[in-house]
């Protein structure tokens, strides 16, 4: 994102009236410098493939190539612009923090709740690498956050994972390869081909006749360690400690 520039928007939704009303809020916007607008997601995957372009507001529900579908592919793109959802429908929370939306806006939109959703664009390009995320949970139709740092170990369960936070777990519809890959970077490894563990939250290795389990969370729960991530476990472990001794006080 240009820091210095005013911002280069794309709005897209099939909605005549709701593009035409965002368009207005935007250009009323002083951080906001030029506003793209597009009546399909096809048309604006088009726009975003030929143009430079600083954040994507999106509705969810468009005929063919949802919103959803949209971010999901402009997660693959080298540099993806920031995405903030505009949409009538509550139901979609969960999936679009999935795929790390800045913001989820209820239609009919205030202008002064757009104006937090470009606050929350500008302030997390601002925000230095290695900041702790949060992941939206759901459970009885509630959407909650909580922080990645939080969460001791990840489990499969079906095509869902269940989060492990403290005494509570949240399931999520992301498949545990998904977020064994996205997570790596921070922290999190595969002890077994159903289970992720935090470095940070492992207490106890414990080794008995061959068996290795490690003691995570609190209240602590005992995993199971496959043999075949038995030895890269323990490297990682020895190196994140000595890490941690190298730049502590």
């Amino acid at each position: 994102m240009r820091r210095d520039a005013p911002l280069r928007v794309l709005v897209v939704d099939d909605e005549r009236p709701a593009l035409d009303e965002l368009a207005y809020l935007l250009a009323e916007d002083d951080r906001v410098g030029e506003v793209l607008t597009s009546d399909s997601a096809t048309e604006g995957l088009r726009i975003l493939r030929e143009s430079d372009v600083d954040v994507v507001l999106l509705d969810i529900q468009m005929p063919g190539l949802t919103g959803l579908e949209l971010a999901q592919v402009l997660r693959r793109f080298r540099t993806p612009p920031p995405i903030v959802f505009v949409t009538a429908h509550e139901q979609h929370a969960v999936e679009a923090f999935d795929v790390r939306a800045v913001d989820y806006v209820l239609k009919p939109v205030r202008a002064d709740r757009l104006a937090e959703a470009i606050r929350r664009v500008v302030e997390g390009e601002r925000t230095p690498a290695g900041d702790d995320p949060e992941v939206a949970v759901e459970r009885a139709g509630v959407t909650r956050f909580v922080h990645r740092s939080d969460i001791s170990h990840v489990e499969a369960s079906g095509d869902y994972t269940r989060l492990h936070v403290g005494p509570e777990s949240y399931l999520v519809r992301t498949p545990l390869a998904t977020l064994a890959d996205e997570w790596a970077g921070d922290g999190f490894v595969r002890i077994h081909r159903s289970l992720l563990v935090s470095l940070a939250h492992v207490r106890e290795v414990r080794m008995d006749g061959g068996r290795c389990t490690v003691v995570v969370g609190e209240p602590p729960a005992e995993l199971g360690v496959s043999r075949r991530h038995t030895r890269e476990l323990r490297e990682l472990l020895m190196q994140s400690r000595s890490g941690t001794a190298r730049n502590g006080p």
